[in-house]
């Protein structure tokens, strides 16, 4: 099985994606972590991102997609993987639709995590205050200012991309504001109907 999952910041998709791969044994493709250890390891395609990233911005598409086609190459994720954070954009989704052909895949579901954009921005503050009182650097990508530039972003993307998935009959739409166990019960009920 092939999925991808979709929200804002705070959606969920971090939580929802370890269990599922955990329940489904798929392989967790994490598009933020990919950007995260290549800008650490400051590899081409990290010092390309960095500026991007350390603003709230979208990384440009051909730098996404480039990560996206090196991670997705690799032989140990070729059956079964979950990806989360990529796609952002309509055309990243069909970019990786094109890809999957490519590469003689192809996308079982998209999974949309819907939550209110109050939710999202309590969520992710959250999150930035635990690390902080965990004495874990607090990073770029989690300040107030950052955050709400994101979830502008993907507010501004988004009904194109669930456009595309809805055309193309392969889009879960979930609640999850409600308790992360029943998201997940959710998700794997609409998987296996």
């Amino acid at each position: 099985m092939r999925l991808v999952i979709l929200g804002g910041p705070g959606a969920g998709k971090g939580t929802q994606t370890r269990q599922l791969c955990r329940t489904l044994s798929l392989s967790e493709v994490s598009t933020s972590d990919m950007l995260r250890e290549a800008i650490a390891s400051q590899t081409d395609l990290g010092r390309q991102a960095q500026p991007y990233v350390e603003k709230g911005e979208l990384v440009p598409d051909p730098i996404l997609i480039q990560f996206i086609r090196q991670r997705l190459s690799q032989p140990d994720i070729a059956r079964c993987w979950l990806l989360e954070g990529y796609p952002r954009t309509a055309f990243q989704a069909e970019e990786l639709d094109f890809l999957l052909e490519e590469l003689g895949q192809h996308l079982n579901w998209a999974i949309y995590l819907q939550v209110s954009e109050s939710v999202m921005m309590n969520r992710s503050l959250e999150r930035s205050r635990t690390l902080q009182d965990n004495a874990i650097n607090s990073r770029l990508d989690d300040q107030p200012e950052i955050i709400q530039r994101r979830i502008d972003l993907f507010h501004e993307r988004l009904p194109l991309l669930l456009e595309y998935y809805g055309y193309h009959k392969r889009l879960l739409t979930i609640n999850s504001e409600q308790p992360p166990e029943q998201v997940q019960q959710d998700i794997l009920q609409k998987l296996t109907v």
